[in-house]
């Protein structure tokens, strides 16, 4: 390994050469306190930054086993100093110089979730950090004295700032460390406590604007409250006793009147699949991790999908037991998003009416005598989701303003009030007896046979121009593979880019590993979640890259089926 003092050397001897020059120092650097890995040099000015790694061994980086000694307290103590050390580049780096991106230092930046990362990572050996490095220049020419100061005077700063425990705020640390640890024993015993989600006393769920993810300021937030018939006590390792409101499995309804409340609170069950930092207002609001989001999404592809527990009997005798079209309409492709999650082994779904398709929703009784059932294809939602629940114990949690008549089908009705919830299923329960319901049940006495699928390897091709694997990630919902391109835009609990950057290389790794065209999609995704598990982020790549971000199964089954060229077969 060379010192530090040979890389200041190089940086002197090719300054002002051709930008190729900093070629010559990719290498490993010993740096005293820090070891330096610079891990590939960017082709030019203008190209993705190059990769560089510092790693902080033991003696010095000094983190106490009680941060690190789980899986949880890891987790979280890695997403602390990710942010740790963005913040310390944003004070200490001087940004852009010269062409490009010249002068740039980043590392990932996390946004309200505590998510496993490969930004910065805390072993036994050690702590190190991955980040992105442009190196600096002028046109097209070295600018070596500009990259020795960010080498030598911008980065050993950065490191003592975030990477050594003697320099942080023990007290934030610890806090980070230990709600993150609460948020996943919390969210384990949701199922010991027959909840599908819970949501704390207190708990501040409004954001401050669509592209805000921030806590509403607390002068406007109206804090939670929990009704007393759903409130709930739970012991957690670190906060001790936390009151709040449970839901149980089975069906929930989210009533009330517009804009109080009902889809701020099923985004906060959404997103409650994942932990929150210290002060995001929804720490300790948890939904049990198997839960997916469901909506209508016009214009998606569908591969494959049994989709005749909702539709049968399509005009020209067309199949819907292997139903497959490159634009789908509203129903059909909600009918398959449905299919779909319960394919990937979803045990509760999050439906918003106004994302919904209303065809798909419900039919009144009027409807019914004007079209009847035979000229009918589809079966709504409200004759299913009880059999759905009965069949196959998966619950639903239901926000609906325009329908009473979904007050037949559930077990608890929950009304937003000027942002306060109640517990009025008497109420909607008395309601439904003295106004009965006209419409008749359709679809039959069960939910119907959920078949799965196995994806088609050669139908997923990473391939583009003379390059045998090109991925890229446009945005947090927008994947370049090979000649294709995922829309990713409707499925809403994908939360940070590292998870799109993630999801794109788990397609390939799934591919590469797992598919043959005989195992089911199920099995391909617990294959790779059991990798995940036990080797980490890196098994995706053949790179070591500080840009992934753990996603959930859902999520990469979501991408593979949005995938334009992809075949399946039915495991029947």
């Amino acid at each position: 390994m060379r010192s530090g003092e040979d890389l200041r050397r190089d940086l002197r001897r090719i300054d002002g050469r051709g930008y190729p020059a900093y070629r010559a120092i990719a290498g490993q650097y010993d740096f005293g306190r820090y070891l330096l890995y610079i891990d590939h040099v960017q082709a030019d000015p203008f190209a993705p930054p190059s990769r560089v790694r510092v790693e902080v061994l033991e003696d010095v980086a000094r983190f106490p086993e009680d941060t690190f000694f789980s899986r949880s307290r890891r987790v979280g103590l890695c997403d602390f100093l990710t942010r740790r050390v963005a913040e310390a580049i944003l004070r200490v780096a001087r940004g852009r110089r010269g062409s490009g991106r010249s002068g740039q230092i980043a590392i990932d930046r996390p946004g309200q979730e505590i998510l496993e990362r490969t930004s910065v990572g805390v072993t036994w050996e050690g702590v190190e950090a991955r980040l992105v490095m442009g190196l600096p220049a002028q046109g097209r020419r070295v600018m070596g004295r500009q990259a020795e100061a960010m080498f030598f005077e911008e980065l050993p700063e950065v490191v003592a700032c975030a990477l050594c425990f003697d320099r942080l705020d023990r007290a934030g640390l610890y806090a980070h460390v230990e709600v993150n640890e609460d948020q996943d024993a919390l969210r384990e015993r949701l199922d010991d406590l027959g909840l599908v989600a819970f949501v704390p006393e207190g708990a501040v769920l409004p954001r401050r604007s669509g592209v805000d993810d921030r806590p509403m300021r607390a002068e406007e937030a109206v804090p939670f409250v929990s009704p007393p018939s759903l409130r709930v006590a739970v012991e957690l390792p670190n906060r001790g006793e936390v009151v709040g409101m449970g839901i149980p499995g089975g069906i929930t309804l989210i009533v009330g009147g517009g804009y109080h409340g009902k889809s701020t609170l099923l985004r906060a069950l959404e997103v409650g699949v994942y932990n929150h930092i210290p002060g995001d207002g929804r720490e300790l609001a948890v939904t049990v991790a198997d839960a997916v989001k469901i909506r209508a999404e016009d214009g998606r592809r569908i591969e494959g999908v049994d989709i005749r527990p909702f539709i049968t009997n399509l005009p020209h005798g067309r199949d819907t037991s292997a139903f497959c079209t490159e634009d789908a309409s509203g129903s059909t492709s909600q009918a398959a998003n449905i299919i779909e999650a319960l394919e990937a082994d979803a045990a509760l779904l999050l439906i918003d009416e106004d994302t919904s398709a209303t065809n798909f929703m419900i039919r009144d009784h009027r409807m019914q005598e004007l079209v009847v059932k035979e000229k009918e294809p589809i079966t709504p939602f409200i004759d299913k989701v009880r059999l759905l629940y009965r069949d196959l114990g998966v619950s639903t949690v239901l926000v609906v303003g325009g329908s009473g008549d979904y007050f037949d089908a559930a077990d608890r009705v929950i009304m937003m009030d000027a942002y306060c919830p109640g517990d009025v299923s008497r109420e909607a329960g008395a309601i439904a007896q003295r106004h009965r319901a006209r419409r008749r049940a359709e679809g039959g006495e069960r939910f119907g046979r959920v078949t799965v699928r196995a994806p088609v390897p050669g139908s997923i091709d990473p391939s583009r121009g003379r390059r045998e694997v090109s991925i890229g990630v446009r945005d947090a919902h927008t994947i370049a593979f090979g000649e294709q391109t995922i829309d990713l835009s409707a499925v809403e609990q994908i939360v940070d880019r590292g998870q799109t950057e993630a999801i794109g290389n788990a397609i390939l790794y799934a591919r590469d590993r797992y598919m043959d065209g005989r195992r089911p999609l199920r099995e391909v995704l617990e294959r790779v979640w059991a990798d995940l598990d036990e080797e980490g982020l890196d098994v995706l790549s053949s790179r070591l890259l500080g840009c992934f971000a753990l996603p959930r199964r859902f999520e990469l089954a979501a991408a593979i089926n949005r995938f334009r060229t992809l075949r399946v077969r039915q495991v029947r």
